[in-house]
């Protein structure tokens, strides 16, 4: 009585697992895209005898219910049953719980008011998890649904953390202040780094860095989150694949008198067109690697810029934690980058930070050790798994 679906819905798809959380083995996964489009597409995954088996089937989706529909003709036709896998709840991912939510929460119709109006503050997420909700609802209406909330992780974040310097009450009537993202998967690694090395995640200091398209960095004191790199959005911190990151807010009120751009041109230039993709045109890492190795200059620049801002936020939360017993590196470029893991560390020596160049080059897969048997600080890759996150917060709160 383990197995949990796990659902990450958007505006114009949805992704699915169904997990054995007990096991942490994934018995079924899936993504139904291209919703409200004159054709969707449903792809079902399922291992059988070590082999993963995908299914594509094209067919009009106009809406999440219809795709939740051809989710449940997918188990149906190509396994594993649902009869003999019966789910025992349902997880959803939500990006944004705003001040009101700080744990995993069973989803009412109260708590689907509070999402929607939480969707000001995250208008290309929330609305999207919403249409998720509703369509789960419907299709598992005996089960118990769960909130999990991106933002949860980071509600520890102490005031100085989380307000920001302007004026107070415009500040407060518009929930303006830091929210932080990815805690979903910053609390999942900070748990597994202690778990790994044998220590109470009480008793360390970390430091980790998700790394993927988005990017973000958190401190994590005793474990819980005392500093985030992301802000009130995810646009704010590091740089990333197509967004800015940390940028002087008198540029944009330049590019708004000077240029003529609206706040709508705005938004797309930071979150689409910006980070990687603004610096050198392409956002993956592989591929900027790949332009700077053969010496084109935006490329090199961008790599610079993206290391440069890495090392800004490892300095300032050393400082903020009065050090570090572990540094983390997870998600796609964390977990499968030596550069960039050997370029963010290489100048903090001064605080007990060595990098072993073999352990840290090694092809060898899952959680493991890069840092050298001298170094102060041990440093990790460690994967992250926010289905599995996300299937323990929602059994936890099913079983209760």
């Amino acid at each position: 009585m383990t197995v949990v679906l796990i659902v990450n819905s958007g505006s114009s798809s949805f992704k699915y697992q169904l997990l054995d959380v007990e096991s942490a083995e994934p018995l079924a996964s899936g993504l139904v895209e291209r919703i409200g489009e004159a054709t969707g597409i449903a792809s079902h995954t399922v291992t059988r005898d070590g082999e993963s088996l995908t299914t594509v089937t094209e067919l009009p989706i106009p809406d999440h219910t219809t795709g939740f529909h051809a989710m449940l003709d997918a188990f149906a036709a190509q396994g594993p049953s649902l009869a003999e896998n019966a789910p025992v709840a349902v997880g959803h991912r939500v990006v944004h719980g705003g001040a009101r939510y700080f744990a995993p929460t069973p989803i009412t119709a109260e708590v689907e008011r509070g999402i929607d109006e939480l969707s000001v503050l995250a208008p290309l997420h929330n609305p999207g998890a919403l249409q998720g909700i509703r369509a789960a609802k419907t299709a598992f209406p005996g089960l118990p649904h769960v909130a999990v909330f991106d933002t949860a992780f980071h509600q520890t974040l102490p005031p100085a953390a989380y307000t920001y310097a302007i004026d107070r009450e415009i500040a407060a009537a518009h929930r303006v202040r830091r929210y932080g993202f990815h805690g979903t998967s910053h609390k999942f690694v900070s748990e597994a780094a202690a778990a790994y090395l044998g220590r109470p995640v009480e008793g360390l200091r970390q430091i980790v860095f998700h790394l993927g398209n988005g990017a973000s960095v958190a401190a994590v004191d005793g474990g819980r989150s005392v500093e985030t790199s992301m802000g009130m959005t995810p646009l704010e911190g590091l740089v990333m694949g197509t967004r800015s990151g940390d940028i002087d807010p008198g540029a944009l009120l330049q590019l708004g008198r000077r240029a003529g751009m609206t706040i709508d041109e705005l938004d797309d230039l930071l979150n689409k067109r910006s980070g990687l993709l603004g610096l050198a045109g392409v956002s993956d890492m592989r591929d900027l690697q790949r332009r700077a190795v053969e010496g084109d200059d935006d490329a090199m620049l961008a790599l610079d810029v993206y290391i440069h801002r890495l090392r800004a936020y490892a300095g300032a939360y050393l400082a903020q934690l009065g050090g570090a017993d572990v540094i983390s590196f997870t998600a796609g470029v964390g977990e499968n980058n030596a550069l960039v893991r050997r370029e963010a560390l290489a100048t903090l020596g001064f605080a007990g930070v060595e990098v072993d160049a073999g352990r840290n080059e090694s092809a060898e897969r899952g959680i493991r050790v890069i840092s050298a048997d001298s170094s102060r600080v041990t440093v990790l890759v460690v994967p992250t798994n926010e289905e599995l996150e996300i299937g323990r917060q929602t059994l936890a709160v099913a079983s209760a």
